[in-house]
């Protein structure tokens, strides 16, 4: 039985222009975040490096979508409770909202969000604002939410 391709989005979160002195001088390259979502419950990200960009967000989303996670979402547009994500210094506090509230999130966690398919949730970015710690401590509390049941009870 042959299943119909999932349409993904895909979200350029950050590019960036990286230098390595040479003899000759500096060697530009470039590197891509990328978030990969089917705005459904399904997420994943990735990083890709290249000469030039569109290589780069290639290799990127190439990436993310090897290594997805699937997130249980409340009625499709929020999360069951609230979640605080950790990688480094950067820190993530996520609350759920009332329907109509919208994404209040910035930057690098707005792009997860969006692709994951929320459409109603609170977010406070604490610590860093970097993008990459921003995005991985954001999934991080997201897949917390699987750690518990919607009926309250663990998983198990």
């Amino acid at each position: 039985m042959r299943q119909e391709p999932i349409e993904f989005e895909e979200r350029v979160v950050e590019i960036s222009r990286v230098a390595k002195v040479v003899k000759g001088g500096r060697r530009f390259s470039f590197s891509a975040l990328v978030v990969v979502g089917d705005r459904a419950g399904l997420i994943g990200f990735g990083n890709g490096k290249a000469q030039e960009v569109p290589e780069a967000i290639g290799k990127a989303s190439r990436a993310a979508k090897k290594n997805f996670v699937q997130i249980n979402l409340v009625d499709g547009r929020t999360i069951a409770h609230e979640v605080i994500g950790t990688f480094g210094a950067a820190k993530v506090i996520m609350r759920p909202a009332a329907p109509g509230t919208g994404v209040i999130a910035g930057g690098a966690v707005r792009a997860v969000l969006e692709s994951l398919g929320i459409r109603d949730i609170l977010t406070k970015c604490i610590g860093t604002r970097n993008s990459h710690a921003a995005v991985r401590a954001t999934l991080q509390g997201l897949t917390q939410l699987d750690a518990l049941d919607v009926r309250g009870g663990t998983k198990g």
